[in-house]
């Protein structure tokens, strides 16, 4: 397959874009700063302008590029249309069109973390597999499920928003969406510090973790690596969260593969322990077989995604 596609994804602080191959390979990469003020009016047209600007210094011609995929931090449904995006001072608006007018190129839009879940499963750690989960574990947790090849998107673009699902009826404390007991509270980077704090409240139990001032998830994981058995426990409490919600998925969409992506991940197969014996101990006997792997694109899951989508060219 001749011709080029462009792969961008929105973060609240920096745009990163990709530039690749109608093969799939990525030729270069980079990124910009994210102008959120004013509403966010200038985000599409500063992208719009660096893509121009990367296109004339790489010699290639706006005709012989097949699209744009483009991923932000809110809902987009299958219309292209953005359903609000906190982090961008985004209203409802249809970005997949706006984006085309501006871009001088069909663009097809996502949630950023929908988005980066069909990187991976296109070049990543669930390639060759046709159904995947990807979760997430970041100051938050995002979630994509990828079926057949393409983003389940949901009629309002809420398709795979991982960190919501209820699990804990006691708690009384909102998470950032405004309801109660979502499983980000638990099994994000600031949901497993808050399993640490409340843990170290309840004895003087010897840990290493009571020597650190603010503890932090790869606090934790890294003592596990050392035996702290306090962290051990704090692990096991993350793994039962983690495990019986993603178990609950797989009752669902009986995938071939989960995928562990974000900061935490980055603790590595210790993680998918603590996590895949619940998982097991739970789950409908007919998806025992799931897979679970560390994802492996990193920060590049949400270009290579959006590059993906534009050569398929499906949102």
């Amino acid at each position: 397959m001749g011709g080029y596609a462009i792969g961008v994804d929105v973060g609240g602080t920096t745009v990163k874009l990709g530039l690749f191959t109608g093969e799939g390979e990525l030729i270069s990469k980079w990124e910009i700063p994210t102008r959120t003020e004013n509403g966010g009016e200038n985000i599409l047209p500063d992208i719009a302008a660096s893509i121009d600007e990367k296109l004339a210094e790489s010699g290639i011609d706006k005709k012989e590029v097949m699209g744009c995929g483009i991923g932000v931090p809110g809902p987009v449904d299958s219309a292209g249309v953005v359903r609000r995006a906190v982090n961008l001072g985004w209203d409802f608006f249809n970005l997949e069109e706006k984006a085309t007018q501006l871009f001088g190129m069909h663009v097809y839009g996502g949630n950023d973390a929908n988005v980066a879940a069909l990187g991976e499963a296109w070049k990543g750690a669930a390639a060759g597999y046709s159904t995947s989960v990807m979760v997430t574990l970041g100051t938050g947790i995002g979630g994509g499920v990828i079926i057949n090849g393409r983003i389940m998107t949901g009629v309002t673009g809420a398709g795979g928003e991982i960190g919501h699902i209820h699990v804990n009826d006691e708690e009384t404390i909102p998470c950032n969406c405004g309801n109660c007991g979502c499983i980000e509270q638990y099994a994000s980077a600031t949901g497993i510090a808050r399993l640490a704090r409340e843990r170290l409240e309840k004895n003087d139990d010897a840990s290493s973790l009571r020597g650190i001032e603010e503890v932090t998830a790869k606090d934790v994981f890294d003592a596990v690596k050392a035996g702290d058995k306090v962290a051990i426990e704090i692990a096991e409490r993350f793994g039962k969260y983690l495990g019986d919600t993603l178990a609950a998925i797989a009752c669902v969409i009986n995938p071939d593969v989960i995928v562990l992506g974000g900061g935490v991940s980055k603790a590595g197969d210790i993680l998918i322990g603590f996590v895949e014996k619940n998982f097991t101990k739970n789950v409908f006997h007919a998806s025992r077989g799931t897979k679970f792997v560390i994802a492996s694109l990193g920060n590049d899951a949400g270009i290579y995604g959006g590059a993906r989508m534009a050569i398929n060219g499906i949102g």
